[in-house]
């Protein structure tokens, strides 16, 4: 699929000096940075209901235990 975006100078600049320096695309800088972003956001919307409905809570030596891993 393809994506237009329209960037800042600033910003573009900063992307296309990074992609020199580094060898690699804007399109690679991109793509990554919109992954890691859709990765943090998925991470903070399920932390954030798992607060609204909290499961139930067990200590250290009951999960240890559960799993078979007594000391």
């Amino acid at each position: 699929m393809t994506l237009s975006i329209r960037l800042d100078p600033d910003t573009d600049q900063r992307l296309e000096a990074l992609a020199r320096e580094t060898g690699r695309t804007k399109t690679y800088y991109v793509r990554e940075a919109i992954t890691r972003f859709l990765e943090d956001e998925e991470d903070y919307r399920l932390a954030l209901a798992r607060l609204e409905k909290p499961a139930a809570r067990v200590s250290l030596a009951e999960a240890k235990a559960r799993l078979g891993l007594d000391d």
